[in-house]
């Protein structure tokens, strides 16, 4: 079955939505979030534990980080990306710009494409929309994102425009280089600017209504939009106005990802706004670092508060972590840099993020979701923000 997208219903007092994607390899509930598999492996998860215990509806690969190493070719020749790490579900790879940008060692602008030097080994490499998609391609991705150019925070306007411009052009080349069934979702860019990002949708709209005359057999429209550019520096009360802003106009028919988002609490009110889908690195980031997520807030396992404590994280969380080991032994193992701490820090803070979201979803049908998000914050010491995902 081909990529499609059902809302099956909007909150009655918020922008909150309840939906499905279908793929071939599985369906997707939204609101969702995707567990982020930067080198094909969720960080100290395993894969049998991924798909059989924490099972998300679907998870992210990195195409800049792939393309580099083992490289995208030898991942198709082994059986695509799926077979290659043994992960049966829908796969969401992302274009490999905002690595580029932000993990590059030199980098150059171009109508072509970006030049950039590899941050592993210095070697120069130019990512065109074409080849973005061709990697993408070659790994199997069920949805595929438009090479963009990803700004930091603050830039001018003639910055933004000049960024839009750039990525609209490339969004039409990614279009035109799809040969596969798989979905492509096109990214709004427009820095902070919120009249900047309506021009970048409007014009990303008329590409996709177009699309069938840019070349023949090989164009669709976009299958979804991403709001592209966020969670980089600014601070997230104005991510969530931005957020907010697109969602007025962005198609009710098409979902909707708030890429590099974040914190629960971001999660949560981004909902709110209308957003579909999100991904970030802090739950298994944060896992191998000891912060772990509860619904009172995180804690730090290291403090010396949790020496002698027989808890668990969450005495009311089912995950595997949670039914076995005490606070006592996780400090001991993070004390220790023993590798267990890191497996059953991230098995926790996984299902942490993946619970809320089930919790989410049931809300929202029950047309609850405003009581939830209400207790959610009431229950929730503040944790300090981290970085972008």
């Amino acid at each position: 079955m081909s990529f499609s997208f059902k809302l099956l219903k909007s909150s009655a007092n918020t922008k909150a939505r309840l939906g499905e994607i279908q793929t071939p390899r599985g369906l997707i509930p939204t609101p969702v979030f995707m567990p982020v598999g930067t080198y094909a492996t969720v960080k100290a998860i395993r894969p049998d534990q991924l798909a059989n215990e924490l099972k998300p509806p679907i998870i992210l690969g990195n195409t800049y980080h792939l393309y580099l190493r083992p490289g995208h070719k030898l991942v198709q020749k082994l059986g695509g990306l799926h077979h290659f790490m043994q992960w049966p579900g829908p796969i969401l790879t992302d274009s490999g710009g905002f690595q580029v940008f932000s993990l590059a060692k030199f980098r150059k602008l171009k109508k072509e494409g970006v030049e950039f030097q590899s941050h592993l080994d210095g070697s120069t490499h130019l990512l065109s929309p074409e080849l973005a998609i061709e990697i993408q391609e070659s790994l199997g991705s069920n949805i595929m994102m438009v090479l963009d150019e990803c700004l930091g925070f603050p830039v001018t306007e003639e910055q933004a425009q000049k960024s839009l411009d750039l990525t609209v052009d490339w969004a039409a080349r990614c279009l035109m280089a799809r040969k596969s069934d798989s979905a492509l979702f096109a990214i709004l860019q427009g820095g902070m600017y919120p009249h900047l990002r309506r021009q970048c949708f409007d014009r990303l709209q008329e590409l996709s209504e177009n699309a069938s005359h840019l070349t023949p057999h090989t164009s669709r429209p976009f299958d979804g939009y991403a709001i592209g550019g966020v969670s980089v520096g600014e601070p997230m009360e104005l991510a969530y106005k931005i957020a907010e802003s697109c969602t007025e106009y962005l198609p009710p028919d098409k979902p909707r990802y708030l890429m590099g988002v974040g914190m629960p609490e971001d999660i949560v009110e981004c909902i709110d706004r209308g957003i579909d889908m999100f991904d970030c690195i802090i739950p298994t980031r944060n896992a191998r670092n000891g912060m772990l997520f509860t619904p009172e807030g995180s804690l730090y396992i290291s403090n010396a508060e949790h020496k002698e404590d027989p808890r668990p994280i969450d005495e009311n969380c089912k995950c595997y972590t949670c039914q076995n080991f005490s606070r006592a032994y996780l400090r001991h193992l993070m004390m220790g840099k023993e590798i267990l701490s890191s497996i059953l820090n991230s098995i926790h803070n996984l299902h942490y993020y993946l619970n809320l979201l089930v919790e989410i979803r049931l809300a929202i049908a029950e047309e609850r979701f405003p009581e939830f998000k209400k207790d959610f914050f009431r229950k929730m010491i503040p944790s300090p923000l981290e970085g972008e995902g």
